[in-house]
């Protein structure tokens, strides 16, 4: 899961950033409106933590434009604005939640997982698909009731499938889920984890879709096709 982090104070991005990153989240951080529009326009996030005093652009505006050209991305505002008029006005702008700072970090994760979760249409708060169960809280995985231990990036990316069930997904956007700004990447390296992901949870639970990328299979299937 990518996400993107707006806000303007080097010391509590910082601490915000490392505790995403703790939590499995790849995390592209930028610090002013002008530099969130960029980054929204040009590349896929599941889910944007907005600060609203930003020099440049103020969030409002960085929000309302996002909403004007059609953008679904969930938003959660993160402000010390902490009026009821401010979070009426931020949540009349499209933000999806609204937290006020000081926060506790894992109160934004929880509500983090909530909009993520929301976004793709599940009311469950755990992921499931053929005897996989992965719990986002407590970033467990378990296969028919039996923990399965997992890399960072081969938990995210059954993470992406998951949450993407009925699509195809291309490696391109596997990488964009998986990777944040400045992390370094193999060209094999989506191939790898769709790889040893089928080792684990069983040949057929990733199934490739030749010419376009991979989608959820059958755990107990003998094609994985490849």
């Amino acid at each position: 899961m990518r996400i993107l982090l707006v806000e303007d104070d080097a010391l509590l991005g910082d601490g915000i950033r490392a505790g995403l990153r703790l939590a499995g989240y790849a995390v592209d951080w930028v610090r002013d409106g002008e530099a969130a529009r960029l980054a929204l326009a040009g590349h896929a996030y599941d889910a944007c933590v907005l600060d609203l005093s930003l020099p440049k652009k103020d969030g409002l505006f960085v929000l309302r434009e996002l909403r004007a050209h059609g953008g679904a991305l969930p938003v959660l505002i993160l402000t010390a604005r902490d009026t009821s008029a401010d979070k009426i006005a931020g949540l009349d702008a499209g933000a999806d939640d609204y937290l006020t700072k000081p926060f506790d970090l894992g109160e934004l994760q929880a509500r983090l997982r909530a909009l993520i979760r929301r976004a793709a249409g599940a009311a469950s708060p755990t992921l499931a698909h053929a005897g996989v169960v992965l719990d986002p809280a407590g970033k467990r995985v378990t296969l028919h009731g039996r923990p399965v231990a997992l890399s960072a990036h081969e938990y995210a990316l059954l993470h992406d499938l998951l949450t993407h069930p009925s699509q195809i997904r291309t490696r391109a956007q596997f990488e964009e889920s998986l990777y944040a700004w400045g992390e370094e990447k193999e060209s094999n390296t989506v191939e790898v984890y769709v790889h040893r992901l089928r080792r684990k949870l069983g040949a057929g639970f990733i199934r490739t879709v030749r010419g376009f990328g991979y989608c959820l299979g059958d755990a107990d299937g003998a094609d994985a096709g490849r």
